[in-house]
Parts: C-alpha cells; sequence; structure tokens
C-alpha cells in the first residue's frame, strides 16, 4: 500500500527523475481468529506464527449483514468478535510468558539475581490476567528492553479497520458504529478505528483511471472516498514512521524510518555500508525547500546543514549521505 505523500509528489515535480520511489505499507492478508485459537483451534497456531512476524496490525471487524458471506459465530456481533480476538492473543502471550519463566524459576532457587526476572514476568502476567494488553500498560524503561525481546502480540499497535456494506458506508450510518467506538475507547483509549468498505474498495480496484474512479464516487454522493490513503497513513502513524527524501536528477525516493532514528541508522536503510562508514549527513528540510523553491536558495539563506552521528532524522528530512564506504573497502 503506497503511502500517499503531497511532499513526495511535490518533489517528483521539482527535480523530474527518472525514477520515483514513494514510502508503502507491506500488508499481509492473514485468516482471523476463532474462540480456542490459543489452545489450536482452527487455524490458531498458524494465524500466531504468522502475526508473530508482523511490526503491526490493522485489525478488521465486519459489521455488515449478507447471508451470502459466512460468520463463523453464526452472526454478526462485532463486540464478540473483538473480545475473542484480544482474548486469544492475551493468552498467548500469557503461555508465552509461562513457557519463558519455568526455567528462569527454578535458576532463581539457587541464583538469587533471577528472583527479579521471574518477578517481572510474573508483573506481565498479571496486567494481562486483568484483560489490559501490554501496549496499553505503564511500563519503566528498564521493562521495556525485556518486552522489545519478547515481542508479546499483544504488544504490537492496532488500526481498527470497520467494514461495513457500501451503502452504509455511503451514508455513513451503522448500529454498531457507536458501540464499537464505545469499546475501543474503553478497552483501547487512543487507538484509530477507521470505517470502510471492502466492496467498495474492490469496485474502484477494478476501474481503469483514476478519472473513472473519481467520476464513479462522485456519481455516489457528496463527500464519499475510499479510506485506502487514510488507512495507510494510519499504519505509518501507529508505527511511528518518520520519511525522509533522497532526490536528484535520477531518482526521488522516500524512505520510511522509525521516529527517533540516528542519522547513520538512517543512511543504512538505503545500503548498510552506508551505516557502517558514515560521516555525515547534508540535510534540509522539505518545508524551506518548498518555501524557498530550490536547493540553491536554501544554501544562500543558511537552511543547508551539516548534521553528524548523533542527529536524529526529522519527518520531511531532505538527505545528501556522505560515506566513506569505498575508501574503506579499498583498503
Amino acid at each position: 500500500m503506497p503511502l500517499p505523500d503531497e511532499r513526495f509528489n511535490w518533489l517528483c515535480e521539482l527535480y523530474r527523475p527518472k525514477s520515483m520511489v514513494s514510502s508503502y505499507l507491506e500488508v499481509w492478508d492473514i485468516a482471523g481468529l476463532v474462540r480456542g485459537a490459543s489452545e489450536g483451534e482452527g487455524l490458531g497456531n498458524n494465524f500466531l506464527s504468522n502475526i508473530m512476524s508482523v511490526d503491526g496490525i490493522f485489525h478488521v471487524i465486519r459489521i455488515f449483514e449478507d447471508a451470502d458471506v459466512t460468520h463463523v459465530e453464526g452472526d454478526i456481533e462485532p463486540l464478540r468478535d473483538l473480545d475473542i480476538i484480544s482474548t486469544e492473543l492475551r493468552l498467548k502471550d500469557m503461555q508465552l510468558v509461562d513457557k519463558t519463566i519455568q526455567p528462569i524459576a527454578r535458576m532463581a532457587n539457587s541464583d538469587p539475581t533471577k528472583r527479579a526476572e521471574v518477578t517481572l514476568y510474573e508483573k506481565f502476567k498479571d496486567h494481562m490476567g486483568t484483560a489490559k494488553d501490554i501496549k496499553d500498560g505503564e511500563w519503566s524503561n528498564k521493562e521495556i528492553e525485556v518486552l522489545n525481546r519478547l515481542l508479546f502480540l499483544t504488544a504490537k499497535p492496532v488500526v481498527y479497520l470497520i467494514n461495513m456494506s457500501t451503502e452504509d458506508y455511503i451514508n455513513k450510518k451503522n448500529r454498531w458504529l457507536g458501540k464499537i467506538a464505545n469499546w475501543v475507547k474503553t478497552n483501547h483509549p487512543g487507538t484509530t478505528m477507521i470505517p470502510f468498505s471492502i466492496t467498495l474498495e474492490e469496485k474502484l480496484m477494478q476501474m481503469n483511471t483514476p478519472a473513472e474512479n473519481e467520476e464513479y464516487l462522485k456519481s455516489l454522493g457528496d463527500g464519499v472516498k475510499s479510506a485506502l490513503d487514510k488507512i495507510t497513513q494510519a499504519g505509518f502513524a501507529a508505527l511511528q514512521l518518520n520519511n525522509f527524501f533522497t532526490c536528484g536528477a535520477d531518482e526521488v525516493r522516500a524512505w520510511p524510518v522509525q521516529a527517533g532514528m540516528k542519522a547513520p541508522q538512517a543512511a543504512g536503510s538505503i545500503h548498510g555500508d552506508f551505516e557502517e562508514y558514515f560521516i555525515k549527513a547534508e540535510v534540509m528540510s522539505f518545508a524551506d525547500l518548498r518555501e524557498l523553491g530550490s536547493e540553491s536558495l536554501v544554501k544562500s539563506n543558511g537552511k543547508y546543514r551539516i548534521e553528524g552521528k548523533n542527529y536524529e532524522v526529522q519527518d520531511g528530512d531532505i538527505m545528501l549521505i556522505k560515506h566513506n564506504a569505498g575508501g574503506a573497502k579499498k583498503k
């Protein structure tokens, strides 16, 4: 899913490059969980192994009625579905705690230094035992270091996608919307929830041109549009990703990196050698370039900067990486 980014489009207009590469999210469609999945029911083990490898979750909740599309529980009850999936993910995480803690607990009998580690794991399990996800807890920096190693399923960021019928999506009405919003607010405050219609999105994907898409959406009524751009942007935000850009006549490219990443690590997303042999980064902000209109004017106005290894890359930075990879290899 390409990230809609007006900045990228503007840079492509300015540089007129031979190649243009925007940021994108790689999204995998994983079959849903059923009750008892944490114990291996349905595709539970398969699902849970797949989801362990992802960075975040788009949780799709069905709220449309359709006799031709069956539901594993027999009827449409999205609050029940939300509870089932949330519970199964927590149960699987609690199983991971039990599996991890057993050998440490045995060592703690003779090694007092292990007792604090056992206590910490028990704290994680007790938290989830109160029907709360790991991501919704308050953790110290030391606890976060441990959590980052464990890769709990309930630590992953989530965006809730509410799958409506096309008619309900157009009318912005469905009896479940308010109930789901309250559930999300109660159980995972601050989490993004986006209504959309998969049937509408499929219809738009079958069309040949953007103009045809636009004409069809206008025929549905004022304000009706695809939700894919909004979904992609929400995914980037949930993963706390920033974009920096590399620009020139050959290529304009957007590079997604974790917020707070230092310049050498960001350079490493281009090529591993750039991180290892990083010297410096020449940086200008997109805002300055857009305001002034050209690189030369950015430089003459003193807005072109040299940044070192401790520089945190900002969203919208335009960077030229200086490195000594070639020279180091020759030596």
